[in-house]
């Protein structure tokens, strides 16, 4: 489990592809991988992956082939900036919302704008993600955990202190880039309840 409070950035140094998925190898900042062990669960842009292989400042992560479908880590490339966050431990401060790092989908970035001292963004969902997306909810975005500001059917829109915007992946973001999203774990569980409950 994680919280989406992002603790770093790391930057992809290399994409191992093969039949059966990828290995991505991914530097990070000095002390981010101090204590973790091979076999941690390390959220890369808000997907759970487990470190198969550690240095002092870089570590390898496989992603299955369903991994590469249902994220955007397909679509990235060597030199790209990635967000980073350790696995939690019992003395883990819970800044942001229980995160499990098994994204639901992927959205379309859709505005992004400043506005006083922070930054309006906008995305649009598919629609059968929508209906787990409701204003003042928690949602993540590319691991970053986020609060709703306003729902409209396939759309939702968050606004991004200068903080965040400065030290995640946020800052890069243009209209049409692909974001991994996790919805809030509670509204699948409500709906699974409602779906025993209805029958």
């Amino acid at each position: 489990m994680f919280t989406g409070i992002i603790q770093a950035q790391g930057t992809c140094q290399a994409i191992d592809k093969s039949a059966g998925g990828s290995v991505f190898t991914i530097t990070t900042s000095d002390g981010f991988l101090e204590h973790s062990v091979v076999g941690d669960s390390i959220c890369v842009l808000g997907t759970c992956l487990t470190a198969t292989s550690i240095t002092a400042n870089s570590f390898t992560a496989d992603a299955s082939l369903e991994t590469l479908a249902c994220t955007t880590l397909g679509d990235r490339a060597v030199g790209d900036s990635l967000n980073l966050e350790r696995a939690l431990t019992p003395t883990t401060a819970l800044g942001g919302h229980m995160v499990s790092g098994h994204i639901d989908g992927v959205a379309e970035v859709i505005a992004l704008r400043e506005e006083g001292d922070a930054w309006f963004l906008q995305c649009q969902v598919p629609v059968e993600l929508a209906r787990y997306i409701a204003r003042k909810g928690s949602i993540c975005i590319d691991g970053v955990s986020l609060t709703v500001n306003a729902v409209d059917a396939i759309l939702f829109s968050v606004a991004i202190i200068p903080h965040t915007y400065k030290n995640t992946t946020i800052h890069s973001y243009q209209v049409g880039t692909r974001v991994n999203i996790e919805v809030d774990v509670i509204a699948r569980y409500v709906e699974r309840l409602n779906t025993f409950t209805d029958s």
